[in-house]
């Protein structure tokens, strides 16, 4: 049977399914709207009010635009538990990412609205459609090839070139939109690429018929539910007691916090008791040291995860307010937008991902350390080791009243370099550590980390307005570092705790590496 007589959901361009192209194109407009909502919202909320000026913003404080900040891209990342459980187990992915578009067209268009009430009812619309999109979209990608496919992992890296390609467009024109014609506007086009995003996946609904579809039966019986997990918790007296301990204590502290989010706090600090509980319930659960040991591993690496983004996410939070208030974004009589250094770690990912996979693959040949855990406290390493050109452009501010652009680039290249080593392996390390009866629940819990990283961010961020930048970007540096550091030199051990879960993959990823080296 020919190409062209083929059904729909066969068909292939360049070697790679059709419906890998549908979902490349709509991650790109998808991140295309959510990274160019993203680059605007700390401006915005600092930026003064202004009457009947499109620059006019809320005129918050750096404190209250970083708390909400924190809050946002928090609940962005947590509402992917909810997302991924409900197509999981009820509406499948392909119907979740139909959702999860329009709800994301609705909320950046409601955006566009100037008013206090649309700003707050886009960002609720924005947490709920990424929070149905994202986990069930590179789900979907997975799906178009079966199981022992070698393309598998060249469709990732394709898909993966689409999400940054969306996050640089995105930082650049929204932020030249925004900067010219007002806030407002770069919402709206943000919203547009996601109304193009949502137009492209429809049509592309014929190539994708066999994956994403509503689960059966047997997949429903397959994964271990919350419910059950809750259901053993209660019948076992010790870990009952402490998660009730940790639920009293979250209600008091959350709710005499002094501040205006207690009740967020109280709410917080009561999901991380029950993530507690059932994290508790799954290690007991676990059948015999081999996957005691590796889940002991699983939880350092979250760990590793929450500093990460703890420490990256202030690109978009303190150091995107540190570009637009105390940089000097003159170049050649044109004052550059404080927006456009977003797009910066975009196009690092696109410049180096390669240049880093091949020096990890190098590594690898020649015998030396170059394990998932390995890459991944270098990357935190790597990652703080760039705040310490935020260290020098502080100093530079102190002395002259301004700092130079090429300190946030620096800062940027080292921040990306350390996300190419970490981010990439995290979450496949996370997969082979993690029991498959529980599968489902532990990306869940990883996403919650991911999340709790960017809470932490912003928490971070607005002890500057005490502390001062230079402080909170030196106290990162030597943190980071530290934490990297003893991940690193506690290495042999836990590898011994993974017992192999690397070792037979290794020898096929060699082989496959080879052979992507010499083919240059």
């Amino acid at each position: 049977m020919s190409a062209v007589t083929k059904p729909a959901h066969k068909r292939e361009l360049f070697g790679h399914p059709v419906g890998l192209y549908v979902l490349f194109f709509t991650e790109m407009w998808e991140r295309f709207s959510y990274y160019g909502m993203r680059a605007l919202l700390t401006l915005y909320m600092t930026a003064e009010t202004l009457d009947s000026n499109p620059q006019s913003g809320l005129g918050w404080t750096t404190t209250e635009a970083l708390a909400l900040y924190g809050w946002y891209t928090m609940l962005v990342y947590v509402m992917s538990i909810p997302g991924g459980f409900l197509a999981d187990r009820y509406l499948g992915q392909k119907k979740a990412v139909t959702i999860g578009a329009i709800l994301l067209t609705i909320g950046h268009g409601v955006l566009a609205i100037d008013d206090l009430w649309a700003y707050y009812t886009g960002l609720g619309f924005v947490i709920l459609g990424v929070g149905m999109l994202k986990p069930n979209i590179s789900t979907m990608v997975g799906g178009l090839y079966k199981q022992n496919d070698i393309r598998r992992d060249k469709g990732f890296s394709i898909f993966y070139v689409g999400i940054n390609l969306g996050s640089f467009l995105a930082s650049i024109t929204v932020g030249i939109v925004a900067a010219v014609y007002g806030w407002h506007y770069g919402f709206g086009l943000a919203g547009i690429g996601m109304f193009v995003g949502l137009l492209v996946y429809l049509y592309g609904h014929r190539f994708l018929v066999h994956v994403g579809n509503e689960p059966t039966m047997e997949e429903k019986a397959s994964d271990v539910s919350l419910g059950q997990l809750f259901a053993q918790l209660l019948k076992s007296p010790l870990q009952l007691a402490i998660v009730a301990v940790l639920l009293a204590y979250s209600v008091y502290a959350g709710f005499t916090y002094e501040g205006p989010d207690n009740w967020g706090y109280g709410v917080l600090y009561i999901f991380l008791s029950l993530i507690t509980g059932i994290m508790m319930m799954i290690y007991k659960n676990l059948n015999g040291k081999v996957e005691k040991d590796r889940y002991v591993v699983l939880l350092i690496s979250l760990l590793m995860v929450i500093v990460f983004w703890g420490s990256f996410e202030q690109m978009g939070g303190l150091m995107n307010l540190y570009a637009q208030e105390k940089t000097n974004r003159m170049f050649l009589g044109w004052e550059v937008p404080a927006a456009w250094f977003q797009a910066a770690n975009a196009g690092f990912i696109i410049l180096f991902a390669v240049a880093v996979a091949n020096f990890w693959a190098k590594r690898k040949l020649k015998g030396k350390e170059a394990t998932s855990l390995f890459k991944m406290a270098v990357g935190v390493i790597i990652m703080g080791v760039g705040f310490i050109y935020m260290v020098f452009a502080s100093l530079q501010y102190e002395s002259s009243g301004s700092s130079a652009m090429y300190w946030l680039v620096l800062t940027y290249l080292f921040h990306t370099i350390g996300e190419l080593c970490l981010s990439p392996v995290s979450l496949s390390f996370f997969t082979k550590l993690a029991p498959a009866r529980y599968m489902a629940l532990m990306m869940g819990v990883y996403w919650a980390a991911t999340g709790l990283g960017n809470k932490v961010a912003g928490i971070v961020g607005e002890s500057s307005v005490q502390a001062g930048e230079q402080k909170v970007f030196g106290g990162l540096f030597i943190f980071a570092v530290l934490f990297g550091t003893l991940v690193l030199l506690l290495i042999k051990p836990l590898k011994r705790l993974t017992h192999g879960a690397e070792d037979k993959e290794t020898i096929v990823s060699v082989e496959d590496e080879v052979e992507t080296i010499e083919r240059g």
